[in-house]
């Protein structure tokens, strides 16, 4: 028993410390993306019923990093600003498969050939689905961009994109009304373009910091405690027996993941840990893409709001595009390039190969994690002042 523990605990080190200093880095480039970039490129840009509206789409949506329930009330906002039902599916599909966040912590566990492959079938995979909803649900919904139009100043007195952490959070921050600076999760950015630099830059870190870590932090353990135990109490024979058979892994991991909530990071390891055991990279690769897209909930809403059509093309488009791209890094990519994913989430004693500034990136990724979980569930201010 006690062996176990302790492979169980060096397995969860182990793959804590590749990820902390990525996790750093990309929840940091988020927060200048968020604080940065001007909040109506996005209604700008989508409205148009044709293909460069969905491109555009996509393209702004695998760098953004929000998950599948944020991105929802997100994509809804932008529906009632005009967007079109094409760009509003494109980005719902590209942005919660991949961030600029995920994908650092793709790099920091997987390697460079999963963090290229990531973003790039995010955004084939969203660039299909939208042109499949463009081409099969046109002009039922067309009117409502002008129905709407004439409550944009009302829209943008509220929260507009940033609608998606006030709705992600409502059930745990009903006492923030009494905060001095009187936000909802996200909702004080609209004031940042107004402000300093420097007040931009301090409000990006603070979203960075607290409030992503507030989305996807929970998720991220939860994430970490599964792949470690997968890592040490399943056998490698299990899924190693199926190796060859890999559109089989594909759908067993679709079986899983589709009514399974994991964010685009908390996947990661997940992923890793099972790659260990001998899944298939692009088994993998489905993992990756269709559990943090696809999931009860964000079914349901999108079924309401875009109508059945729309829901199935959605789903389609996902599974067909992950199952795609998941034969071709099995049967077109040299499998050496994954090598890499299978020797980091091998588990083990490794805690001696750890060195100072290991401790110290995991050290300060937990002093986060309890500040953003101390905001959280104390419906208070952080609890270390000195934290953004």
């Amino acid at each position: 028993m006690m062996t176990f523990i302790e492979n169980y605990w060096d397995a969860l080190v182990d793959m804590f410390a590749e990820m902390a200093p990525y996790l750093l880095l990309g929840f940091f480039f988020a927060g200048l993306l968020k604080a940065f970039v001007p909040k109506d490129i996005y209604r700008r840009h989508l409205a148009p019923h044709n293909m460069k509206s969905v491109v555009k789409a996509a393209a702004l949506g695998v760098p953004l990093p929000l998950c599948s329930c944020g991105v929802i009330p997100t994509t809804v906002g932008l529906k009632k600003e005009g967007a079109s039902d094409g760009a509003c599916t494109s980005f719902l599909i590209a942005t919660p498969q991949t961030g600029v966040d995920s994908i650092a912590a793709t790099y920091s566990l997987m390697g460079l050939p999963f963090a290229v492959i990531r973003p790039v079938v995010a955004l084939v995979t969203a660039i299909f689905g939208g042109w499949l909803v463009n081409r099969h649900c046109e002009g039922k919904h067309r009117g409502h961009g002008e129905d709407d139009r004439g409550h944009r100043e009302e829209h943008e007195d509220e929260c507009g994109e940033e609608h998606c952490c006030c709705h992600h959070h409502d059930h745990e921050h009903h006492d923030h009304d009494d905060d001095d600076d009187g936000d909802c999760c996200g909702c004080h950015h609209e004031e940042i373009d107004e402000s300093t630099w420097w007040t931009k830059f301090v409000g990006s870190m603070k979203y960075a910091f607290v409030e992503m870590l507030q989305d996807v932090g929970k998720w991220l353990i939860i994430g970490l405690l599964i792949a470690a135990l997968i890592t040490v109490a399943v056998p490698a024979e299990w899924l190693a027996a199926l190796h060859d058979y890999k559109l089989l892994n594909m759908l067993i991991v679709l079986l899983i993941a589709i009514p399974m909530y994991v964010c685009a990071t908390g996947s990661i390891p997940i992923a890793v840990s099972l790659m260990a055991k001998g899944l298939t990279p692009g088994a993998a690769l489905v993992l990756l893409m269709a559990g943090p897209a696809v999931n009860s909930a964000s079914m349901l809403v999108i079924g309401k709001v875009f109508g059945k059509r729309t829901l199935w093309l959605y789903i389609l488009s996902i599974v067909l595009g992950a199952v795609v791209f998941g034969l071709g890094v099995d049967y077109l990519l040299p499998q050496e390039w994954f090598e890499v994913a299978t020797s980091s989430a091998c588990g083990g004693h490794h805690e001696h190969s750890l060195g100072v500034m290991d401790w110290i990136w995991m050290g300060l990724l937990v002093v986060l994690l309890i500040n953003a979980f101390a905001r959280t569930y104390s419906h208070s201010k952080c609890i270390f002042p000195c934290l953004p």
